[in-house]
C-alpha cells in the first residue's frame, strides 16, 4: 500500500481550476439532519431524516413513509443510514441503519433492518443485527452500509463513546467494520468465525466512527473514513481482519487537548492511506465515475461536518495527491452520493439537497 497522506502537507493543497467549476442546486428544502440518500428506479429519492422520519421525494413533492421502525433519537443516534439491495429491481429489499432501543440495558445501539416498499410504506421489516450491549452515550454509532461486487451486506457500528473497552476487543460489539449476506447469515469466511467468545459478525475492528464508506469502482474494495477526535480523521481500506489501531495509535488528541497515545503506528495495526490534522469530521464518501464530470472522474468527495464544506481528493491508487475544497460555506454537509441519473448530490444540514450542476 502506499505511503500514508496527511491534509496538513501543503503538497496537497491547491486552487479549484477554472473548469471544475459546479453550482449548486436546491432540489429538496425544509430537511433538518439528512443522514441517508437512496435512489430508487422509478426516479424518487429516500431520504432518511435522523429524527425518525424516511421522506419519499418525487416530482418536487415530499412524502413521509410510514412504517419505520422505532429510533432511538439521541446525541449522534437515529434513523441513519439507507440503502438498496444491488438486485433491488428483482427483490425489493431496503436496508436501513438506526439506533435502536431493543435489547439489553437503557439506551440504545445501532440496528440493522431490512424492509420492502409498498406504494409509501415499509412492509416486511426484518431486523438483521442488533448490536449490544444499548447505552444512553449519545456518541459514534458509524451506520454507513454498502454491498460489495459479490453481495455481501458491510456496515459500520462506532465505539459509542468506550474507546478503551470496545475497539480492540473482538468479543465486544462497537469499533468494528461487519459482513453479513444480505438475509443477515454470517459468512462462514468471515475472519472471526469460530472464535471463542468472538462477535463472528466482524470484519474489521480498532475503529472509531466511521461515517463513510463507499465501492471503489475500480479495485471493487471498500473504503472507509472515519471521524478521529481532535485531528486524525482517516481513510482506510476495508481489509479481512484488519485492525485499524484506535485508540492505541492515532494521528489525534484528546478534545481537551491532552494526549491520547504517542503511538501513530504499530506492528499489526494498519496505517490510514490518508489523515486530517485538524479534523474535518467527515460524513458521506462517493467516488466520481460521471461522464457529467469529467474533470473529477476516479476522485473521491468526502462531507466536512465542521468546516461545511465538499472535500475533493484526487486519487493516484490510494496515494491522496491533491485536495480542493468545494461549496465552501454551504453548511455541515452529512452526505454526498452519485445518482443513476449521474448527478452528484450532496445533503446539508437545516438546508436539503443539492445537485450539482457543472458549469459551462
Amino acid at each position: 500500500m502506499s505511503s500514508v497522506s496527511c491534509a496538513q502537507d501543503p503538497e496537497n493543497r491547491a486552487e479549484t481550476p477554472e473548469n471544475t467549476r459546479v453550482s449548486p442546486e436546491l432540489v429538496v428544502d425544509g430537511l433538518q439532519i439528512p443522514w441517508g440518500m437512496a435512489f430508487l428506479p422509478d426516479g424518487s429519492m429516500l431520504i432518511t431524516e435522523k429524527s425518525g422520519s424516511l421522506i419519499r421525494f418525487q416530482n418536487g413533492t415530499k412524502t413521509e413513509v410510514s412504517g419505520v421502525p422505532p429510533v432511538y433519537n439521541r446525541g449522534q443516534g437515529g434513523l441513519l443510514d439507507i440503502e438498496l439491495h444491488p438486485n433491488y429491481a428483482e427483490n425489493g429489499w431496503i436496508y436501513l441503519s438506526y439506533a435502536s432501543e431493543e435489547g439489553e440495558g437503557k439506551g440504545g445501539n445501532t440496528a440493522i433492518a431490512r424492509a420492502k416498499l409498498q406504494g409509501n410504506s415499509l412492509t416486511d421489516l426484518q431486523v438483521l443485527y442488533k448490536a449490544g450491549p444499548n447505552t444512553t452515550k449519545g456518541q459514534h454509532f458509524g451506520s454507513r452500509i454498502e454491498f460489495d461486487t459479490n453481495g455481501y451486506l458491510y456496515f459500520t457500528i462506532g465505539e459509542r463513546g468506550e474507546r478503551d473497552i470496545n475497539p480492540q476487543d473482538i468479543t465486544r460489539d462497537g469499533g468494528k467494520v461487519y459482513r453479513l449476506h444480505d438475509d443477515g447469515r454470517v459468512p462462514a469466511d468471515n475472519p472471526f468465525v469460530g472464535r471463542e467468545g468472538a462477535v463472528e459478525a466482524l470484519y474489521t475492528y480498532g475503529n472509531r466512527n466511521p461515517q463513510g464508506m463507499a465501492l471503489h469502482p475500480q479495485t471493487g474494495q471498500l473504503w472507509i473514513h472515519e471521524h478521529g477526535p481532535r485531528g486524525g480523521d482517516e481513510i482506510n481500506v476495508v481489509q479481512k481482519g484488519a485492525n485499524y489501531g484506535w485508540p492505541v495509535i492515532t494521528y489525534g488528541i484528546n478534545y481537551s487537548g491532552t494526549p491520547i497515545t504517542d503511538q501513530t503506528a504499530q506492528d499489526g495495526m494498519q496505517q490510514p492511506i490518508h489523515y486530517w490534522v485538524p479534523s474535518i469530521a467527515p460524513s458521506g464518501m462517493a467516488f466520481v465515475t460521471s461522464g457529467k464530470y469529467p474533470f473529477w472522474e476516479g476522485d473521491l468527495l468526502v462531507g466536512s461536518l465542521s468546516f461545511q464544506y465538499l472535500e475533493l481528493l484526487e486519487l493516484n491508487g490510494t496515494q491522496v495527491t491533491r485536495r480542493e475544497k468545494l461549496l465552501e460555506g454551504i453548511g455541515r454537509v452529512r452526505n454526498v452520493r452519485q445518482a443513476p441519473d449521474g448527478y452528484i448530490y450532496v445533503a446539508v444540514e437545516g438546508k436539503g439537497i443539492y445537485r450539482l450542476l457543472p458549469e459551462e
